[in-house]
């Protein structure tokens, strides 16, 4: 079950149907099925308080992926997905894309890393990015 949350801002998302199953959809394609996933919106403050306490990161970001998975089922994903609201606005300000594009992408890019994708790398970055623009052109077909 995917289910969405708020935490520190009052945020409504629109087509959470569409939304949940482009994760299926999209978490399949990767070879996992999807189990709970909670995805959290929330403050920049919010997010900087989780990255300094369970990461040691003393900087802004705008997701911040848990994975929650059952060692005994590691096909399928769980896990909690935080995403800056706050950040989500500025960034695709800063990238010249809507508000709903740069969410979907970082909504998309949390799933990425729950089917374990990372991106630390120059090149883990390149392949992140490629995915997010695929998943990205696939739900605009749905």
């Amino acid at each position: 079950m995917i289910g969405y949350f708020n935490q520190d801002c009052s945020f409504k998302l629109k087509n959470r149907r569409l939304l949940s199953q482009w994760i299926k959809e999209s978490a399949g394609e990767e070879g996992f099925s999807a189990g709970e996933i909670a995805i959290i919106f929330c403050s920049d403050a919010y997010l900087l308080e989780i990255n300094r306490q369970y990461l040691n990161h003393d900087y802004p970001t705008d997701v911040i992926t848990f994975d929650n998975r059952d060692p005994l089922k590691p096909k399928r994903i769980s896990g909690d997905i935080f995403v800056s609201i706050d950040m989500v606005k500025e960034n695709a300000e800063k990238y010249g894309a809507t508000f709903e594009t740069e969410l979907r992408r970082v909504v998309i890019h949390g799933i990425l890393h729950l089917c374990g994708y990372r991106d630390k790398s120059r090149a883990d970055i390149r392949t992140m990015r490629a995915k997010e623009n695929y998943y990205l052109t696939k739900l605009n077909a749905l």
